[in-house]
């Protein structure tokens, strides 16, 4: 079972991924650094104005001419300071990818202009439905806009605090912890190393014999070592990502969403106690507490241009003045570096105010939470009804209808919001059994029958074995079946990209799920089919059946048949649905439409006659399933 569902999740390329997993989106991240940067004083804020001067030389096309815009909306032209930490980490892997990417895409715009309007829709999200169908919007333009977005992160951690292996452990050793060579990459280390790096290329600004092209580069170096760091700082002010990553991809996903939206109670390492939400949830509170963190580590910054720091750096080493280019997607853990002392201090300084990480798996834990992600097993009864376009008679013209009952056992495994909520990964196989009741048409149209009841129907009632697949796709129904395999083996980076675009409603994602205040929809044509196989379960099913003879004369038939139904739903609406810790129970209705293919007939009318079967006619469905969708997922 671990085999096979490790090997649906290499396929899709999805499960070892984190960067689905944000601490705050795109128009937080940019509302904590432009609160942080009003907080300053005004000589600390006219150093940076002057920095940001000078950083921008050459730059003028695409870096807005004040440090921050607080007016800026959809379409921007320029990208601020402000957005800077917004785009480090969920949009780059470094400061220098970060900067390449701010400097020198044109993608980086689209990426500020849907983020903008993001905030509009949160900011005017009534309820928790339009937040939800205003992150599915801005998540599958973003996917389309920067295509690395849902995978960027990789495999590790970073965007986390690392959980507290002791309860009385002190800021410091956990800082250190935090810091030792071969840890798992997390928050604090990605923070550290980007603000040291910043640090000490600003203390190079004050008493350096710079060219006015090299101070501006230097500058420009030292703002976007200081923005990515400033990204992971923000990152230790989300509930999810103080709550503990320990779990597989079910539970780090469902733990990070569950404390994201309902929050968290917790204490900074200086005693201050708040609560904290995340991830799409932001309150003013929250990005007021996160600012004035942030306002401290860019007021050492400043600092560091003064010149108040400058016995911790050494002067002897190069000046580099491109940003520092360590890949926080690729590497797991942290490098081999020495923590300076003195930057040690300044370090606590920053970090003595941020929240006391969850305790580790074990005694104290915080309660863990799942998503639906990974293989389960489920049952799924349900009740059908439909419309018949006719009979299988060739005369036979009357639309009529029935109903049934339909039970299987499925096996599957679940990709549910893997990006957003509006996600549907969903891949099963169900096997199960049907039985139908008899059609409300009869045989002919003629009132002198009725009398006859149920005997002479158009169709009697029936019994039937029935598979059913779904599978998402691409572009095509049932292309994830060639696509995935062979991107496996020529291009794994497609096969992500492609893995991300089919749990989103496909390349084009009008298949992503709508939520409303009352349920859920999503048209689903070419996701899922079912097959029925009617005369297997005894050995035939047999009918009555009117056509006209040799003669051309109306004769009487029995005729014994099978026939084989190809279902294709088209639409879903999902009213309510219920998940615990490793169940999930929900119901559907379903729409669909079907064809039912009669075959092997046979004349059992009487022994003595002849005459070859007549002729049967496909018939045409369109119907409604009830189902009850039980799973429990491994």
């Amino acid at each position: 079972m671990k085999k096979f569902t490790a090997s649906v999740v290499i396929l899709f390329a999805l499960l070892s991924g984190n960067s689905l997993i944000k601490a705050w989106v795109y128009p937080e991240h940019r509302d904590i650094t432009l609160f942080a940067i009003q907080k300053l004083s005004t000589s600390y804020r006219e150093l940076l104005d002057q920095l940001w001067s000078d950083a921008r030389k050459g730059f003028e096309f695409r870096l807005n001419e004040a440090v921050i815009d607080p007016e800026q909306t959809t379409k921007p032209l320029f990208l601020d300071y402000a957005s800077w930490p917004a785009i480090a980490g969920d949009h780059s892997c470094s400061a220098e990818n970060m900067l390449h990417n701010i400097l020198e895409t044109d993608w980086i715009m689209q990426v500020a202009d849907i983020t903008a309007q993001l905030k509009i829709d949160l900011l005017f999200s009534k309820d928790r439905t339009r937040r939800m169908n205003g992150l599915r919007t801005s998540d599958l333009r973003l996917q389309g806009a920067d295509p690395e977005y849902a995978t960027r992160a990789g495999s590790n951690n970073v965007h986390f605090l690392l959980s507290l292996h002791d309860v009385d452990m002190d800021a410091l050793s956990y800082i250190l912890s935090c810091l030792n060579k071969g840890t798992e990459l997390n928050a604090i280390s990605a923070y550290s190393w980007y603000h040291y790096s910043a640090l000490s290329k600003a203390s190079r600004l004050y008493d350096e014999n710079l060219t006015e092209k090299e101070r501006s580069a230097l500058t420009l170096s030292a703002l976007s070592d200081e923005a990515f760091a400033i990204h992971f700082l923000q990152d230790m002010f989300a509930a999810g990502h103080v709550a503990g990553t320990w779990g597989d991809a079910s539970q780090r996903k469902g733990t990070h969403d569950f404390y994201n939206e309902r929050g968290l109670k917790v204490s900074t390492w200086e005693g201050d106690n708040a609560v904290l939400t995340g991830d799409a949830w932001m309150r003013t509170e929250d990005a007021e507490r996160a600012a004035y963190v942030i306002s401290l580590s860019i007021t050492q910054l400043l600092d560091a241009v003064h010149g108040r720091y400058s016995e911790i750096f050494n002067k002897n080493e190069e000046i580099i003045l491109t940003p520092n280019n360590y890949n926080v997607c690729q590497n797991n853990f942290v490098p081999d570096h020495e923590p300076n002392p003195a930057f040690m201090a300044l370090l606590k300084t920053v970090l003595l105010k941020t929240p006391v990480p969850a305790m580790q798996k074990g005694k104290g834990e915080l309660p863990r939470f799942r998503a639906e992600l990974g293989a389960f097993v489920g049952f799924s009864p349900s009740f059908k009804g439909w419309m018949l376009s006719s009979g299988y008679g060739i005369k036979q013209k009357t639309i009529g209808v029935a109903g049934g009952i339909e039970v299987a056992g499925r096996f599957g495994i679940g990709l549910d919001g893997v990006l957003n909520e509006s996600g549907d990964g969903l891949v099963f196989l169900d096997l199960g059994w049907r039985q139908d009741g008899t059609s409300s048409l009869g045989v002919i149209n003629d009132p002198t029958l009725q009398s006859y009841g149920n005997l002479l129907a158009a169709i009697p009632g029936r019994s039937a074995y029935n598979v059913r697949l779904r599978l998402p796709f691409y572009l095509l129904p049932g292309d994830l079946l060639i696509l995935g395999p062979t991107l496996f083996l020529i291009d794994k980076e497609a096969l992500t990209d492609v893995g991300v675009a089919v749990v989103n409603g496909g390349l084009i994602p009008w298949q992503a799920g709508i939520e409303t205040s009352f349920g859920r929809f999503q048209f689903v044509l070419g996701r899922e089919i079912a097959v029925y196989l009617y005369g297997r379960t005894k050995a035939k099913d047999a009918l009555f059946n009117i056509s006209p003879n040799e003669n051309g004369l109306d004769q009487i038939y029995i005729l014994s048949y099978r026939s084989t139904q190809i279902e294709f739903p088209f639409l879903e609406y999902r009213p309510f649905r219920s998940f615990d810790a490793d169940q999930r129970s929900s119901l559907f209705i379903q729409l669909y439409g079907a064809i039912d293919i009669p075959h092997n007939v046979e004349n059992i009318s009487d022994t003595d006659v002849t005459e070859p079967a007549p002729d049967l006619k496909t018939i045409y469905n369109l119907g409604l399933r009830l189902i009850f969708d039980w799973r429990h997922y491994f």
